[in-house]
């Protein structure tokens, strides 16, 4: 999640000046989102509180997908750079899906 992060912060630098407050801005802001919620639910004692922010995580990792699909689109970015951002995006969603079924599983 770290990686993706930074990853996100290098590749927006060269996003035109015209999104500095668009698309660069959400960019970064829904990368970041993704590990800080997940930081902030494992700091939390309660399992529930948790599971909530490891959800908004997840949803943010879906934000920041969608976001790279779009900068694709508008040739923001080269394939190579979304072909490895949406690989790693992919991979931090697999593992938190499973810790938030997981999670699910021993709330019931």
């Amino acid at each position: 999640m770290n990686e993706y992060a930074h990853l996100a912060f290098k590749l927006t630098a060269d996003f035109p000046k015209s999104e500095i407050y668009g698309v660069t801005s959400q960019s970064r802001r829904s990368s970041l989102s993704i590990i800080l919620n997940y930081v902030e639910g494992y700091a939390r004692k309660r399992p529930l509180v948790r599971f909530n922010f490891l959800e908004t995580s997840y949803g943010s990792l879906q934000e920041s997908k969608y976001l790279l699909e779009f900068s694709y689109a508008e040739k923001y970015l080269t394939s190579t750079d979304y072909d490895n951002s949406l690989r790693l995006a992919e991979e931090i969603g697999a593992m938190l899906w499973k810790e938030i079924e997981h999670l699910e599983k021993s709330l019931k």
